[in-house]
């Protein structure tokens, strides 16, 4: 009974330093749970956030991929239609194979594609509110590609693919247009150039490869604003281009928007021969959504392809999330190192005050052990309260940072919790180390002599 009182009475008086201590706690866990629940769900938030500005891996003829190999003439892989060469390609994909991206191992991870066929057209405006004399242009970059279109899977499943989704930055006054339709977009830079708005019709002639001059008819349903030299090309459904060009089934690019890993030692090994890796390394890089792991598996589905991963969007993505995840958890480690020094210089400030408490404890047959076991006891239940107030705030707080960073929700894994109580036992232990040193060195006698 006296043991217990003198506890509460103990308790009632430091009740100010045990506050703090939970508070210190709890604000090392709430930064710890946020930051650290934001590293372990970044990293496909991150690379779906930088997604939105363009593919990340595009898919050629083979043909053109070793002549753009040859001569370097890699390029921005989301301007194709505003490239500086004005003849149309030679080598083509089939576009029925397209969908087959969406059967890879990594299909989940593909969030979206398109496929595109360049051409040029000769331009006239048929519109009454436009002089057709004057509204002319030669060579124009036309782009034959899908908006949004619905695919049926043959695993019953469906998707849509398409610039509506590619193109998610573009500034479009208008409406997207239909696929399999005669409607299109016009970039500013050329609808200014022709007069043309929303809602005129133009013709697009075109001399294909027989010698014959076809045209087709388009009413604009939109005029986009890229940002850059796209601004002078039009896009058009790929069937309606086809047709023009007399190229039935025909692409001659696709690009591609995939959640990917940041490459690494093994992926760069891979993405130089594939046929380097031992087994292990093969299993483990196939198995890995690695631009090039998810590039090489398009090459197997899509026949005569080459999958080339955009080098500046890769290394972009990679690098930032790195620096991120390298910010979050210097921002974990120096909560934790607050915390443990906050709560050392409490405990000894708690024990300093106490000291003749802890002194009769030991003069009345309390061990070193049991005194210590006690110190201990209080700090671990205080710092369990401040650590479970701590997580919940945490985990509320990286709701907020996913919402506002990336307007979604952060998934909570259960690793994240069982880790920061881990490091937070760690921390107090170690805080704890120089107070219990102290606590052996107490001598009952000069203590309670005053001395």
């Amino acid at each position: 009974m006296f043991f217990s009182r003198m506890i509460f009475r103990s308790f009632s008086r430091q009740f100010k330093r045990r506050l703090l201590i939970a508070v210190t706690v709890c604000l090392s866990a709430t930064v710890s749970v946020a930051m650290l629940g934001v590293v372990f769900d970044v990293g496909d938030k991150l690379n779906a956030e930088l997604s939105t500005y363009g593919s990340n891996i595009t898919v050629q003829p083979k043909a053109d991929a070793v002549v753009n190999d040859l001569y370097n003439m890699g390029g921005d892989a989301n301007s194709n239609a505003s490239g500086t060469s004005e003849s149309d390609p030679t080598t083509f994909l089939k576009e029925s194979d397209a969908p087959k991206i969406k059967t890879i191992f990594w299909a989940f991870n593909i969030t979206n594609f398109a496929p595109e066929l360049n051409i040029h057209a000769d331009v006239n405006c048929a519109s009454e509110s436009v002089d057709s004399s004057s509204c002319k242009a030669s060579g124009v970059p036309i782009v034959g590609t899908w908006f949004a279109k619905t695919l049926h899977m043959d695993s019953g499943e469906s998707t849509v693919a398409g610039m509506n989704g590619m193109r998610s930055w573009w500034k479009l006054d208008g409406s997207w247009p239909k696929d399999d339709s005669a409607q299109g977009l016009i970039g500013t830079t050329l609808a200014s150039k022709l007069g043309v708005t929303k809602g005129d019709t133009v013709t697009l002639y075109k001399t294909t490869a027989d010698g014959s001059r076809n045209k087709q008819r388009i009413t604009i349903t939109g005029i986009y604003d890229s940002g850059d030299s796209d601004n002078n090309a039009m896009y058009i459904p790929s069937s309606t281009a086809q047709v023009l060009a007399n190229l039935p089934d025909s692409i001659d690019k696709i690009e591609v928007k995939a959640l990917t890993t940041p490459d690494n030692d093994l992926a760069r090994k891979a993405s130089k021969n594939p046929n380097a890796l031992t087994q292990d390394e093969w299993e483990t890089w196939y198995c890995t959504a690695y631009p090039s792991s998810i590039a090489y598996q398009i090459e197997e589905v899509i026949p005569g392809s080459v999958a080339k991963q955009v080098r500046q969007v890769a290394a972009l993505q990679g690098d930032v999330l790195q620096k991120t995840q390298a910010v979050m958890v210097l921002m974990t480690v120096l909560s934790l190192v607050a915390a443990a020094i906050a709560v050392a210089n409490l405990m000894a400030a708690s024990i300093g005050e106490r000291g003749s408490e802890l002194a009769l404890l030991k003069a009345i047959g309390a061990t070193d052990g049991a005194v210590s076991r006690l110190m201990l006891a209080e700090t671990a239940v205080i710092s369990l309260v401040g650590a479970i107030v701590g997580a919940l705030l945490g985990s509320g707080v990286a709701q907020i940072v996913g919402h506002v960073v990336f307007g979604s929700g952060i998934t909570m894994r259960p690793m994240v919790f069982v880790l920061v109580f881990v490091l937070l036992t760690l921390t107090v232990l170690i805080a704890s180390f120089s107070s219990i040193r102290s606590i052996l060195g107490l001598k009952p006698a000069e203590v309670l002599h005053g001395r």
